[in-house]
């Protein structure tokens, strides 16, 4: 886990020195207007979070998110947290390693807004939430349902390598219940440090 952590700041660092070093031309700089769209790519690792005494399932493995979005405001703003509203949509899979090797498979709606003072290199946050099915259900204390929702939060770093495709690593903190639908219903809570690519239209 450090490993990811050090590979991620070593990145954005990166990132941002060329960012200072070579400004980006007007030609190539990205230019997003209301109802452009994005169609995304990421891949991360969930790492277990056990927040009380009674979550005792190490549950983990690897993560494969699809996106759309579509740009729905101009930048607002002007100082540092100059940005643009994007909404869209996110397929979530991922394969629990542990306990047992099993899947989980949501559809997420999802809003996202992306910082847009600096020119190639693009800070943003993230909130999705939707259904969420796993066979994990009545497997594991925490689980008593196969039918679940599923939580995100997060940010994450855009650079943009043409004005229409951008690099993309972050980080999500991930939650999965049924909200209260049935008992017990403790929930998974988890870590999700994830690294992808956009196509912007």
């Amino acid at each position: 886990m450090p490993l990811i952590f050090r590979a991620l700041f070593v990145l954005i660092a990166g990132l941002l020195m060329a960012e200072t070093v070579a400004h980006a031309s007007d030609e190539d700089r990205p230019h997003i207007t209301i109802g452009t769209q994005e169609v995304g790519l990421s891949a991360g690792y969930l790492l277990p979070h056990r927040l009380t005494e009674d979550h005792t399932t190490k549950q983990q493995g690897p993560a494969v998110m699809p996106s759309w979005m579509i740009t729905i405001t101009d930048p607002v703003g002007n100082s540092w947290y100059r940005g643009q509203v994007s909404i869209g949509a996110e397929m979530v899979y991922i394969q629990f390693q542990e306990p047992i090797l099993t899947h989980g498979i949501g559809f997420t709606p999802k809003i996202k807004y992306m910082f847009v003072a600096l020119d190639r290199f693009r800070p943003y946050m993230e909130f999705a939430g939707g259904p969420f099915w796993t066979d994990l259900g009545g497997k594991i204390p925490e689980e008593s349902t196969q039918f679940n929702f599923v939580l995100t939060a997060g940010f994450g770093f855009s650079y943009f390598i043409t004005k229409q495709a951008a690099i993309n690593v972050g980080y999500r903190f991930h939650h999965i219940s049924n909200a209260g639908t049935k008992y017990p219903n403790l929930g998974l809570n988890a870590s999700l440090p994830f690294g992808g690519f956009s196509f912007f239209f």
